[in-house]
C-alpha cells in the first residue's frame, strides 16, 4: 500500500462514506430525516407507514456510496486494490459531476424533492465528483512519473 495516499481520493472515500451514514440514518430515524434531508414527503410519509420502499432505495443509495468510498481508498492505495480501481475511480467521478451538472433535467422525475434538497445535493455531488476527478487524475499522473523514473 502506498503511505503517503492520495489526500483528494482519502477525502472523496470519508464524504462517501459520511454520505452512506446520513442515508443510513434516514432509515433508522424515520421520516423525520427524510424531511430533514430534502427526500420528499412522498419517502417520509412512506417510512413513517413502514413501507419497504424507501428503506430498499435509501440502502441501495447507502451501499453504493460505501462501495465508492471503498474504490477511493483502494486508488489511495490506503487499501488493498480492487478490480478495475483506474476505470471505477473515472466513472465515480463522472456520475458524481453528472449528477451534480444536471440536476435540472432529474428534478420533474422527482417532483416532491425541495429546491433546497436539489442544491445542496447537487453542491455536494459536484465537490465529491471533483475530489475524484483530481484523485483520478493525481494518481494517473504518479504512475506516468513513477513509470518514467523506472526507465532511468
Amino acid at each position: 500500500m502506498n503511505s503517503t495516499g492520495n489526500k483528494y481520493l482519502v477525502t472523496a472515500a470519508i464524504a462517501c462514506f459520511v454520505a452512506a451514514l446520513a442515508h443510513v440514518g434516514c432509515i433508522v430515524f424515520g421520516g423525520d430525516w427524510y424531511r430533514f434531508f430534502g427526500a420528499g414527503e412522498q419517502m417520509a410519509l412512506m417510512a413513517e407507514q413502514g413501507l419497504w420502499y424507501p428503506t430498499i432505495v435509501t440502502t441501495a443509495i447507502a451501499l453504493l456510496l460505501s462501495i465508492w468510498g471503498l474504490y477511493a481508498l483502494s486508488g489511495a492505495g490506503v487499501i488493498k486494490r480492487l478490480p478495475f480501481t483506474k476505470l471505477a475511480l473515472l466513472l465515480i467521478a463522472c456520475v458524481f459531476l453528472l449528477r451534480g451538472v444536471c440536476f435540472v433535467g432529474l428534478m420533474p422525475m422527482f417532483p416532491e424533492n425541495s429546491l433546497t434538497f436539489w442544491l445542496v445535493s447537487s453542491g455536494i455531488c459536484v465537490f465529491i465528483g471533483g475530489l475524484f476527478a483530481v484523485g483520478y487524475w493525481q494518481r494517473c499522473s504518479a504512475g506516468r512519473l513513477n513509470k518514467m523514473s523506472y526507465k532511468d
